[in-house]
């Protein structure tokens, strides 16, 4: 036993054997009684003392190490995702964007992408646009158009605010595992991160990640846009290339007022 966990049972053990001995009111035994109490009866308090400080201390201590075992993972998790962006710097990959409405598709568009500056960095190879299915008047076109820029406009509002979760902040789990917002599940072969407040106040995420690479699994997401109104549900999954980097391989955003669905996949990864 430590010298602290020590020092810490004999201080707790002679403040309830002062308890014992004394005339609190809160340990009722008259004075004769006390004076009848034999060798043995004193011994038993002294032992019910002692198992509550040792219960005392064990779960501080219980405390200190699952605090400590999620700084660990927290920062095996920053190790893992720096070591995999200079990894998927390495590709040039397609992403494949689905845009509905009310489960109607409405546009889908094509992009390759690559990452600059660890960032990715996306361009345009294909837009197609659902038809309208018959002719219309042009006020109506202008109606239509509008209204295909608006709901684009949210799309792309909501795919950057899905882009916040889905990449693995190492600053803000840090400075939500500080404000007590983090709590730890472990899985089969998993674990997951359970974060409030992570991106967004009144927001929650369940991260999990692999319990041996510390990589992304998958991730799911309950926040909103600027109003908590306008709720946003987002739902990713993660895979593997050959070499081990990882990667996002498909994520449904749901923009629940609108109910505008995005869906993203990725594929067809190559190394430049």
């Amino acid at each position: 036993m430590d010298t602290y966990k020590s020092s810490r049972i004999n201080h707790l053990e002679g403040f309830f054997s002062q308890v014992i001995d004394s005339k609190q009111p809160c340990i009722k035994i008259s004075h004769a009684q006390r004076g009848q109490m034999t060798y043995p009866r004193l011994l038993t308090w002294k032992r019910v003392a002692l198992a509550l400080t040792v219960a005392v201390i064990s779960s501080g201590l219980s405390a200190a190490a699952q605090s400590q075992q999620m700084v660990d993972k927290l920062m095996a998790i920053k190790t893992a995702q720096d070591a995999n962006k200079a990894k998927l710097a390495q590709y040039t990959w397609t992403e494949t964007e689905t845009i509905s409405i009310k489960g109607e598709v409405k546009d889908t568009k094509t992009y390759q992408v690559q990452m600059v500056n660890g960032k990715p960095q996306k361009t345009l190879v294909n837009d197609q646009k659902a038809s309208s299915g018959g002719r219309e008047g042009r006020v109506k076109e202008r109606v239509i158009e509008k209204k295909t820029e608006e709901y684009e406009e949210y799309g792309q509002s909501i795919s950057a605010l899905a882009k916040q979760y889905t990449t693995p902040n190492s600053e803000a789990l840090m400075a939500a595992k500080q404000a007590g917002n983090i709590s730890i599940q472990p899985g089969s072969g998993t674990v997951s991160l359970v974060i409030k407040n992570y991106v967004k106040q009144g927001d929650s995420v369940t991260m999990t990640v692999g319990e041996q690479t510390h990589s992304p699994v998958s991730v799911q997401v309950n926040s909103y846009l600027d109003d908590p109104k306008d709720a946003v549900t987002i739902s990713a999954q993660f895979a593997q290339l050959p070499d081990g980097t990882n990667h996002v391989a498909t994520t449904t955003i749901n923009g629940v007022s609108k109910q505008l669905t995005v869906n993203d996949q990725n594929s067809n990864y190559q190394k430049q």
